[in-house]
């Protein structure tokens, strides 16, 4: 590692020279999209800050270039090629002076826009603004290295972000499947399961008690590892006045009245929400099979609001317990492999969060 200014802390070591430092005004031209709407339709792109939007018959250029918002989502630099055209909320760049696109497109990705954000509304940006911004940038042969290693870390990340949409995919159509009766599993001894029957969800699960616990300086050691339900749609860190102390290893459905929460928990936990209801199903139905019959049928919100009530009253389609037990576990082994996938996805987006923070000036 080098304390030098102009020298990255990390760098491929057949490289020494320090960087040149300059304003992108100077490496770029910037260029304002425009209105499309009197093209035809045809098989050029057209981009606006929430990606493509459709295709048209001309193009405003050909080539590769890095677009950033003007208004709107001004954060988000996106990297093309190729014949496209903008809107005018997106800007793009081209006529580039010893600078490579690929480069700059990751140097774009480590600005903070919102600090140069001249709006107090929508967000927006002008090109004087982006023109006077400082960039420090090496030499042509090492833009190109840092770029293609980028760009590999890119496909990676690409790559386990259609694993994982591909692998969400599949359990959508095999839920579709399988709670339609379009696929039924057998028993292992072989023969056929019975027929499935209907219930309402009210008669197949209870709403457990609750007690109101209140965390003291003598009592946040026994509950501090636990994590908490709350308001939010997922855990959170931290505790509030009063919480709900909630029954240890039971499989339980979390079922928000107020909120969009809707989780199975097999591990001790805390609720500190109010208006959250703990379901837990009767004997002889497994409770992750509830659970995922519910997330197939989309329990209806009304306003804000998910009533139980209303969660009580859907009708379920119910196999024996048997049945349910595989299903249930069929469906955990995909969830497994999502989540799996997840893990890898965040750590490619935080592997390369850390290298634009060191691989550049």
């Amino acid at each position: 590692m080098t304390t030098t200014e102009n020298v990255p802390q990390l760098r491929f070591p057949e490289f020494s020279r320090e960087w040149k430092k300059t304003v992108i005004g100077k490496v770029l031209t910037i260029g304002s999209g425009k209105d499309y709407k009197h093209l035809s339709s045809g098989d050029v792109p057209v981009f606006g800050t929430g990606g493509y939007m459709l295709s048209v018959n001309d193009y405003l250029y050909d080539g590769e270039s890095v677009c950033i918002g003007r208004k709107g989502t001004i954060d988000k630099p996106v990297f093309v090629t190729g014949k496209f055209w903008t809107v005018d909320t997106l800007f793009y760049t081209h006529s580039f002076v010893n600078a490579l696109p690929k480069f700059i497109y990751a140097y774009f990705q480590r600005v903070n826009w919102k600090l140069y954000n001249e709006a107090s509304g929508v967000p927006s940006l002008s090109k004087t603004t982006i023109e006077e911004i400082g960039i420090t940038i090496p030499s042509l042969p090492e833009q190109t290295k840092i770029a293609s290693f980028l760009s590999a870390v890119d496909t990676k990340i690409d790559q386990l972000t259609q694993k994982k949409a591909l692998l969400e995919t599949y359990k959508k159509g095999a839920m579709q499947q399988i709670f339609s009766q379009q696929i039924r599993f057998t028993p292992d001894e072989g023969g056929e399961y019975p027929d499935w029957e209907e219930k309402k969800l009210g008669k197949v699960i209870e709403s457990l008690p609750t007690k109101k616990y209140q965390l003291s300086s003598s009592n946040f050691e026994q509950v501090g590892s636990y994590p908490i339900i709350d308001q939010g749609s997922d855990f959170i860190a931290g505790f509030s006045n009063c919480e709900e102390l909630v029954f240890s290893n039971i499989p339980v459905i979390i079922f928000g009245d107020h909120t969009t929460i809707l989780k199975y928990i097999d591990f001790n936990f805390i609720v500190g929400a109010d208006g959250t209801k703990i379901l837990k199903p009767i004997s002889l139905y497994n409770s992750k099979y509830i659970f995922y019959n519910i997330h197939f049928n989309n329990v209806k919100q009304e306003g804000y609001k998910r009533h139980f009530t209303m969660l009580q009253l859907v009708s379920l389609q119910l196999p024996c317990f048997e049945e349910q037990t595989k299903i249930a576990n069929f469906l955990s082994a995909i969830d497994r492999k999502i989540d799996l996938v997840s893990q890898q996805l965040e750590q490619a987006k935080a592997f390369k969060k850390g290298l634009l923070q060191q691989i550049f000036v």
